[in-house]
């Protein structure tokens, strides 16, 4: 076996394993929970799983291949942290406010009463931060990083990004255009990834945009969190406002999505070395 198959076999492994590791531990930690709490608790199930598999898939394969630690995937704590993480969540929570802000000013939408009951507002942030967190360590940690250090940025980040659509694609009321939005935000995320090498920036994005849309009264990804008693009614047509998906179903996101691509390459990012990438980034 030659050199460069060696290590195209290497690197498969260590993605397949953490793949692996990744799905099996959302299997298992997903059905306890369920088991535990029934169909009510099917959201928490799906963060709670999510979460505590990423977390482990991502230390063991740490531990195992590269004998690191968990801290080392992107989470290093530092000034540059501290930027990265304050510019995703201006840049996440800043952009959900314009999509659904701007509608409002103009008229084309507006709020009113939502029945039922309200979320608790801490309740909520917490389960969409660990929410956020889970999904950028199971789709932007470990694999996602030996395979950037070794097939390069967009080989990586694209294939990856029709992923992160796909395990949204059972999501109540989805639609091609939010799958393709869905795609179009693991890109964002991705490249994130790429501009910081941390987690943090895609995390504070991923976060300040969960939180926002739930906060403004409108759907996200399909999932109604009433945590103020109100809620969007829109004037304008699904196709732009997302309709039952939320906005992350409509045209106005795919608009957002354009910017933020623009604003994340012009943005102040402090890039950081992850212990995966040195060798390419030669640090």
């Amino acid at each position: 076996m030659s050199t460069s198959s060696g290590k195209a076999a290497a690197v498969g492994l260590k993605a397949g394993v953490f793949a692996v590791l990744g799905i099996a531990g959302m299997v298992v930690v997903a059905e306890v929970v369920l088991w535990v709490g029934g169909g009510a608790w099917y959201l928490l199930a799906s963060v709670v799983s999510v979460f505590a598999a990423a977390a482990a898939a991502n230390a063991v394969c740490m531990r195992i291949y590269e004998r690191g630690r968990l801290v080392q995937v992107g989470f290093e704590w530092n000034a540059a942290a501290r930027r990265n993480l304050l510019l995703g969540l201006g840049g996440g929570a800043g952009s959900a406010l314009l999509v659904v802000g701007l509608p409002l000013l103009v008229g084309a939408a507006e709020w009113a009463p939502a029945p039922g009951s309200e979320a608790s507002l801490l309740f909520a942030f917490v389960l969409l931060v660990f929410g956020a967190a889970g999904e950028e360590m199971l789709f932007h940690g470990y694999g996602f990083q030996v395979l950037l250090g070794a097939l390069g940025p967009w080989a990586t980040i694209l294939p990856t990004s029709v992923l992160f659509a796909w395990a949204h694609s059972s999501n109540l009321s989805i639609s091609p255009l939010a799958l393709a939005n869905t795609a179009g935000w693991g890109a964002l995320l991705g490249y994130a990834f790429w501009r910081s090498g941390d987690l943090w920036l895609p995390i504070g994005l991923h976060a300040g945009w969960n939180w926002a849309l739930p906060l403004m009264g409108v759907n996200l990804s399909g999932f109604t969190m009433n945590v103020t008693g109100y809620a969007i009614r829109w004037k304008i047509p699904a196709v732009w406002s997302g309709g039952d998906y939320g906005p992350e179903g409509g045209v106005l996101t795919t608009a957002m999505l354009a910017l933020l691509f623009v604003g994340l390459w012009k943005a102040p990012v402090r890039r950081q070395h992850p212990l995966l990438l040195r060798a390419r980034w030669g640090a």
